[in-house]
């Protein structure tokens, strides 16, 4: 699907009335611990039974396991994929296959500003000057906006990956961007994953092979030493360690 696509869905989406903050924090409140155990099938076979169109899924694209196991629950089901225009070619490259080869409706958002705009207003390599700036204005509000037609979103987000996601919960309330955010496999372990990946010929990102157990945008991610923290190379030399997204 195109960008110009992509957005007009969207925009005929937010048109869509969906249900207030109120309802959603109660449907949080009542089906968060018992869905805590529940399987990351059953998981977001609720999500699309209680949101129907107002539920998407959302990819960076380090592997297909959560697009996969949407596809096969939903198939159809939205997957938002936001390209920064900073990702490596490969992120890009297992994007369109997800697209080519599951059946999910693959909708690739972009910033508002190109990589030349946003250096022409705020300076080349906004990056290196303030990660977080550019985190913003590249990921956590043109997200925040692409998820306008939504009432609930799902993440691959997992406890594992980190130490801050230690008490992410499986259905949870984003305040932030006023959504239910549903995290399917946040009790995965990485054991887990590796197996779903092997028994079900599950798409991964040809980087991961490559020394990068995590993958962001090119500029501020680096390959990690065997036994380092899997997160270690995203913005590495810096006390930066989330994007914003899941802050």
């Amino acid at each position: 699907m195109s960008v110009s696509t992509a957005k007009a869905r969207l925009a005929r989406g937010a048109e869509t009335a969906g249900r207030s903050p109120e309802e959603l924090r109660e449907i949080v409140s009542h089906w968060g611990a018992e869905l805590e155990l529940a399987p990351a099938e059953v998981i977001i076979e609720w999500a699309a039974a209680t949101f129907g169109e107002r539920f998407c899924v959302t990819s960076s694209m380090g592997d297909a396991v959560l697009s996969h196991i949407a596809s096969k629950v939903v198939p159809g089901v939205d997957v938002v994929f936001l390209d920064t225009g900073y990702h490596f070619a490969e992120t890009v490259g297992t994007a369109d296959a997800v697209k080519h080869t599951l059946p999910v409706n693959l909708i690739t958002i972009t910033p508002v500003q190109s990589v030349a705009e946003q250096d022409a207003e705020y300076g080349k390599d906004l990056y290196k000057r303030d990660p977080d700036l550019c985190c913003q204005l590249r990921k956590v509000k043109p997200l925040q906006e692409s998820l306008s037609g939504y009432d609930a979103w799902a993440t691959g987000l997992r406890r594992a990956e980190t130490h801050n996601r230690v008490i992410a919960p499986v259905i949870g309330w984003d305040a932030k961007k006023r959504k239910v955010k549903v995290s399917p496999l946040a009790r995965w372990t990485d054991e887990q994953v590796e197996r779903y990946i092997a028994d079900n010929g599950v798409l991964v990102n040809p980087l991961v092979y490559d020394g990068y157990p995590s993958i962001g945008c090119w500029p501020c991610t680096r390959r990690v030493a065997p036994g380092e923290d899997p997160r270690s190379g995203r913005w590495a030399g810096t006390n930066k360690t989330e994007c914003g997204i899941h802050s």
